[in-house]
């Protein structure tokens, strides 16, 4: 018995199952309400905002609000080391803020574990 379910939202695996009332994914451990509406949540016209609600823009300065695994560094990115000058992109994977950061390189983030400074 073959099923249409909706890719996840998050890493678009085709692999997601049912589990009770929600969707899961294999892959990423995503889970979701197959009736929502709009799995993203923080893009609402095209404005991309941070952990707290702020709107953010090209340019922007945002502090990391937790510590972040980097893989092939063995410290990764400490809470509140601050990312000066961003550029807002549609990423891989809800990966929305471009930046470079000192002593990292460039890299993408996620808009959910930055605020605005």
């Amino acid at each position: 018995m073959i099923e249409n379910l909706p890719p996840c939202p998050e890493c678009s695996s085709a692999y997601t199952y049912e589990m009770g009332a929600f969707l899961v994914c294999p892959e990423c451990g995503h889970e979701w309400s197959p009736t929502a509406a709009d799995p993203a949540g923080d893009t609402e016209d095209g404005v991309i905002k941070d952990a707290v609600g702020n709107a953010l823009a090209d340019g922007d300065t945002v502090t990391v609000i937790k510590t972040l695994k980097v893989k092939g560094h063995p410290t990764g990115i400490k809470a509140g080391t601050k990312v000066r000058n961003i550029r807002l992109v549609d990423g891989v994977a809800g990966h929305d803020i471009d930046c470079k950061i000192d002593g990292f390189g460039a890299m993408q983030l996620k808009s959910s574990v930055v605020k605005k400074a």
